[in-house]
């Protein structure tokens, strides 16, 4: 596994908790910067994934 598809899943993670918090407490800054790191961890995941397939092949 390639350590982007480690990362990225925790950027994703990380995001998720940054939105909830940010609802819970009513900041739209925290929960757009969540917003933001979640998708640039679906990205680094599947970097990751990409740089796996072609190691295999």
């Amino acid at each position: 596994m390639d350590k982007d598809r480690i990362a990225g899943s925790a950027k994703v993670v990380k995001g998720k908790a940054k939105v909830a918090i940010g609802k819970a407490i009513g900041d739209k800054k925290l929960e757009t910067e969540g917003e933001a790191e979640k998708v640039a961890g679906k990205i680094q995941n599947a970097v990751g994934g990409i740089k796996d397939t072609i190691r295999d092949a």
